[in-house]
């Protein structure tokens, strides 16, 4: 046992990724990289406009800026060393990097499933309290949500990865998938990781089946709110302010819940890598999308802010 324990740490590990497929490798670098660029630039865009336009500053973009702020940190613990990988022979990450990706990445995915809860309950203080949804979601709860979703994701992260990282590898340092996660990186240890598959099922249901079943409920009572409303316009209005959540939900909690609610030793491993290459890079890069094609607010917001700025700008340069 104390031989076991002793077994240092590899110093790299290699991320087998799609090198099974160098034929895709090319195209998948291009497609990654533009979703990652669009990713960037349209979660960027909604979180300046979210702050720039005061007729923005409500509790529902306050979250809206949150999932874009999380969207572009998630999206770039894992993208720039994907593309690094898919570019060159190299398949190689260190031991720290490989570390510092699953924690950042396990944190970031436990804080998304929370927030997305939050997100539920604004919309069903909206649509179900309307005459008090000022007074029940004041920017003292909205702060204090926010900072319990990312504090809790942290816990969490700080718990499961720690386990993962105490599990002895014994020179194991191949990893069937494009970045460090954490199941995959529990497979590579010598040693029975049964405690680390409950403690990765317990922290699945806290924070991706507990969150969805406070969504489900919160869409249960905006559903029959909706239904009493008589107007068609007044529901047509109801059922536009939820509609871009309902897609950002079942777009993230179709994949994680694919992922994370199965056995770690799962043999399914092509159809994992392009779940999570979905999840990843796909999910992040279509949110501002789905929050701004059919949101006349954040339309508005944004001609008014490059209108602002580029007639500004014309105004100062013609002062001179």
């Amino acid at each position: 046992m104390m031989e076991i324990a002793n077994v240092s740490s590899p110093e790299v590990f290699v991320l087998l990724g799609f090198s099974a497929r160098p034929s895709l490798e090319a195209v998948l670098f291009i497609v990654v990289l533009s979703f990652y660029v669009v990713s960037v630039l349209g979660n960027g865009i909604i979180i300046l406009v979210s702050r720039m336009d005061v007729h923005l500053h409500t509790p529902m973009y306050f979250f809206l800026a949150n999932l874009s702020f999380l969207d572009i940190s998630f999206t770039t613990s894992i993208v720039p060393q994907f593309l690094a990988n898919l570019w060159g022979p190299q398949k190689t990450i260190s031991y720290g990097g490989c570390v510092v990706q699953f924690y950042i990445s396990h944190w970031l995915g436990a804080t998304e499933c929370v927030l997305l809860a939050t997100m539920s309950y604004d919309r069903y203080a909206a649509i179900c309290r309307p005459l008090h949804y000022i007074v029940i979601m004041h920017p003292q709860l909205c702060l204090g949500l926010a900072l319990a979703s990312w504090l809790g994701g942290l816990t969490t992260s700080m718990v499961g990865s720690t386990l993962t990282t105490l599990l002895p590898l014994c020179g194991n340092n191949r990893i069937d998938h494009f970045f460090c996660e954490m199941p995959l990186i529990m497979q590579l240890a010598c040693v029975d990781i049964s405690l680390n598959e409950i403690e990765m099922y317990l922290a699945s249901f806290v924070l991706v089946v507990f969150p969805l079943g406070l969504i489900l409920v919160s869409y249960g009572h905006i559903a029959r709110a909706v239904l009493k409303i008589r107007s068609a316009e007044g529901r047509r209005k109801a059922l536009n302010t939820c509609s871009s959540h309902v897609a950002v939900v079942s777009l993230f909690y179709g994949s994680i819940i694919f992922m994370y609610l199965q056995p770690a030793k799962s043999t399914s491993h092509e159809q994992g890598k392009f779940i999570a290459l979905f999840y990843t890079v796909v999910t992040p890069a279509l949110n501002p999308f789905i929050y701004t094609l059919r949101n006349t607010e954040v339309k508005s917001a944004l001609r008014h802010t490059v209108l602002e700025n580029c007639c500004g700008s014309a105004g100062k340069r013609a002062q001179i």
